[in-house]
Parts: structure tokens; C-alpha cells; sequence
């Protein structure tokens, strides 16, 4: 059987980024026959825009539609800011969000964890977040929700030292895994049945 492929997107392109971290981590933490690739460039995206989309779209937002496109599934890394998710992701979910009705994320399974220095983790940021890809019909693991509060005190070289955040991790990780197996055995009957 060959590897589930998770394509990781982060909300942040600081250098150091706990988000990014958080990443890192789920990356180690996968289950067996899952890999979990971190999307690079998000900060090379232009604006959304309508005249650079079509047949004139622009270079990085086809590579980016065409990775989310080819992943199994999608985790999203989303740090807050100003009490919602930042402009990174949500320009990365606009690009993503055309042709409408028939974009990428169109029944595409989806997990949401986020970390933020805040005591309130990036609660905030992934209700907006659930928001949009509810907008855009992607099928998201609803739990357990993935909130590293005070995240400073969380990591150590880069490694996630929380053990309850570690635990819930691992969950949403098998959640995903769950969901995308799941839609596979839809898919395979829905072809079934067509033939």
C-alpha cells in the first residue's frame, strides 16, 4: 500500500515560527505509511487577484493548487493575529478557493492545530478558519481541537514538550488519516457504482 501524503500548510513565515514548530513536530509524531510534506512559499504569492488567476495564474498559486490538488490530505498550521488567522493563509485559501464550486478543496480532508503565546492558544484565528473552509465545502476533522497555549513555554530546540498537546496532536493526526481513508472508500464506491 503506498504512503498517505498530508500536505502542511503554516499560517506563518517568521523564522521561528511555533506554528512551523508545530509542523515540524506532526511531521515526527505521523502515523506509519503517512507522510507529511511542509509547503514552501506561501509568502511568494501575490494579493489574490482575478487578472492573475485564469489563464494568465500566477506561477506559485498553480504549484500551490496543484500540491493540495495531488495531497491525500491538508494540515493547517494557523498562529493568530488581531484575533483572527493571518493574511498569509488567508490569501493561501483565496488562491485556493477558484475555480468556484470545483476548486481544490472541494470535499478535501482537512485538519486544523495552531500554537500562539496567547493563553487562549489561536482559538480565535481557527474559527475563522473553519469559517472559510466551510466555505469552501472542505470535509474538516472537527476534534480534538489543537490548541498549544503560551507557546513559548511549550517548545524546547524546536520540539514540542507538552505532553497534553503532544497527545491531541497524535489524535487529530489519526482523525485525518481517518477521514481520508474514509473518503477513499466513498470515492472507490461512487466509481464502483458508475461503472
Amino acid at each position: 500500500m503506498s504512503k498517505l501524503e498530508i500536505l502542511a500548510l503554516s499560517g506563518s513565515h517568521r523564522h521561528g515560527s511555533f506554528n512551523t514548530a508545530l509542523l515540524d513536530n506532526a511531521k515526527r509524531l505521523a502515523p506509519k505509511g503517512v507522510e507529511i510534506k511542509i509547503y514552501e512559499g506561501l509568502d511568494k504569492l501575490p494579493f489574490y487577484s482575478e487578472e492573475l488567476d485564469g489563464d494568465s495564474i500566477h506561477p506559485e498559486a498553480k504549484r500551490l493548487r496543484e500540491a493540495i490538488a495531488s495531497a491525500d490530505g491538508i494540515l493547517l498550521a494557523v498562529p493568530e493575529y488581531n484575533f483572527s488567522m493571518t493574511a498569509l493563509l488567508k490569501n493561501a485559501l483565496d488562491w485556493s478557493s477558484r475555480p468556484a464550486g470545483r476548486h481544490v478543496f472541494v470535499g478535501k480532508p482537512t485538519a486544523i492545530i495552531g500554537a500562539s503565546s496567547s493563553i487562549l492558544g489561536s482559538i480565535r484565528a481557527q474559527l475563522h478558519t473553519r469559517e472559510v473552509l466551510h466555505a469552501l465545502q472542505a470535509d474538516v476533522v472537527s476534534r480534538p481541537e489543537v490548541l498549544v497555549t503560551q507557546a513559548a513555554t511549550k517548545f524546547e530546540d524546536g520540539a514540542l514538550k507538552d505532553e497534553t498537546a503532544r497527545l491531541f496532536l497524535v489524535q487529530v493526526l489519526d482523525n485525518l488519516v481517518a477521514k481520508i481513508n474514509t473518503s477513499e472508500l466513498i470515492k472507490t464506491a461512487s466509481q464502483e457504482k458508475a461503472s
